[in-house]
């Protein structure tokens, strides 16, 4: 039973686990870490990241459905202008459940509240294929929000419950390409989709929303039974492994050392409000969130204005998503920081070159650059924030933060490119888009010099104390606690 104060939480822990012994890492011979090494997380990899790939390829594909649909022929069929297009985009409110999902992860259980969350979205998604007016369709994007906004950050902290620090960049990088994978698959599934039209009574922009939403209820429901809870119930793990997985997760400073300390805390939440790095993330969250979600919401658009019509420009949309997927950046070297600053750059040249030129063939191109630093910066930025924040419910809270702040930015691009700033050249959208890359720039310049001055000053308060004198309840604010750069 728990003490008295302490929210119990649904997944067993560690401290609950009598066989997990008092195994320490650095105890371990350098051989016996390397066996394992090779072994343990290899076996996270196949079993708990393909799951949460597709979680996130099935949230983006559904998610951005709307954009081939209207392609497909929604907004004609539905009578929609522009206007109403975008109000229909901006009441997917998935700014309302990211922060109550974050913090009730650990004690409901992601192994029942993921899957739970996938398979109610995609009944959702089969909704939109069933409307036949506009209040119908916005209707169901609300419900939409609601349920699905809480999947990413859920997905984020759910992988650091699984792998220490140094190594979580790699996973967050490949899940998070699946969203760029998914944007450039649904073109293609539209284009495949769409000849359906008629079929049923149903136009293919219906047969789009109704086929991509059953695929995704069906996958929810077999995922109850394939995702662990924790490393500590993993069944595919051997004893050894799950040992091994949690002391090291410890060692890393990826969860704390007494299970008590990760219990939920309203100081904890509160606290997130005294992190400068987790304010300055959370702003640029915002302007990469306009970027990437402006992006998947009107990239299909933005190409069929260079020209292209019909089931070309279904499939010219592909090309420039399917390029992100290929950029994974490695752990090795830590670098958080300059590969949001690269991202940031390759944003600003594919916008510039957007707005400069009038060629449709250089505007194309353009989007390959934009749509490649939008996507590219996102795993960068989102393991940053995770990296440097502990403990468990101050993580929750900073990555619901940035999570927010960027559907925000989603709202504001949907205006941008919506009813703004009109097609073909998108001129106050182009100019906001390099503004804001600009201040990107800047801005991760200036979160990296603060992380780097305060890895400087934990050095000096090293040297003058010892680790028992230090109080504690600091998490990231610990002298031992290094930030990632």
């Amino acid at each position: 039973m728990a003490e008295p104060g302490v929210v119990s939480t649904w997944c067993p822990t560690s401290h609950d686990m009598d066989y997990l012994g008092e195994l320490k890492v650095e105890e371990l011979s350098q051989d016996e870490r390397v066996a394992l090494d090779s072994i343990v997380w290899r076996k996270i990899d196949i079993r708990v990241l393909p799951l949460c790939a597709t979680f996130f390829l099935l949230a983006a594909v559904d998610r951005t459905s709307i954009a081939n649909a209207r392609v497909a022929g929604l907004q004609t069929s539905l009578a929609m202008s522009n206007y109403q297009y975008s109000v229909a985009l901006t009441v997917t409110l998935y700014i309302t459940s990211q922060l109550p999902a974050t913090l009730l992860l650990k004690y409901v259980g992601p192994n029942l509240m993921l899957p739970a969350i996938v398979t109610l979205w995609g009944i959702i998604t089969v909704s939109q294929g069933l409307v036949n007016n506009y209040s119908g369709l916005l209707a169901c994007r609300f419900f939409l929000g609601l349920i699905e906004g809480g999947l990413p950050p859920c997905i984020v902290l759910y992988l650091s419950f699984f792998y220490p620090r140094k190594w979580l960049q790699l996973r967050v990088a490949v899940f998070f390409s699946s969203a760029s994978l998914a944007s450039a698959f649904s073109g293609l599934l539209a284009a495949a989709i769409e000849q359906l039209d008629g079929k049923g009574g149903k136009p293919g922009w219906a047969w789009i929303f109704i086929l991509e939403g059953i695929f995704t209820f069906v996958f929810g429901v077999i995922s109850f039974s394939l995702l662990p809870c924790s490393p500590e119930t993993a069944r595919f793990l051997t004893e050894k492994e799950r040992v091994y997985v949690v002391s090291t997760l410890k060692h890393a400073g990826s969860v704390s050392e007494d299970d008590d300390k990760d219990s939920f805390s309203w100081t904890e939440v509160v606290s997130v409000a005294r992190s400068p790095h987790v304010w300055v993330l959370a702003v640029m969250s915002f302007l990469n969130g306009t970027l990437v979600l402006g992006l998947a919401y009107f990239e299909p658009t933005i190409v069929a204005s260079l020209g292209y019509t019909g089931n070309q420009a279904q499939l010219m949309s592909v090309p420039p998503f399917a390029v992100t997927f290929a950029p994974l950046v490695s752990d090795r070297y830590q670098c958080r920081g300059y590969i949001t600053i690269l991202s940031s750059l390759l944003e600003l040249i594919g916008f510039t070159m957007f707005y400069a030129s009038t060629s449709s063939h250089v505007r194309y191109a353009a989007v390959f650059f934009s749509v490649t630093g939008a996507f590219c910066a996102v795993p960068a930025m989102t393991t940053w924030i995770t990296n440097n924040s502990a403990p468990h419910t101050r993580r929750a809270t900073a990555v619901a933060v940035t999570f927010t702040m960027a559907e925000l930015g989603g709202i504001l691009a949907t205006w941008l490119l919506g009813s703004l700033s009109p097609a073909p050249y998108y001129t106050k959208a182009s100019i906001t888009f390099i503004v804001m890359s600009i201040c990107m720039v800047i801005l991760s310049t200036a979160n990296l010099a603060y992380l780097w001055r305060q890895n400087r000053l934990k050095e000096e308060r090293r040297q003058k104390m010892r680790k028992e004198e230090e109080p504690e309840g600091l998490g990231d604010r610990s002298a031992w606690f290094i930030y990632s750069l």
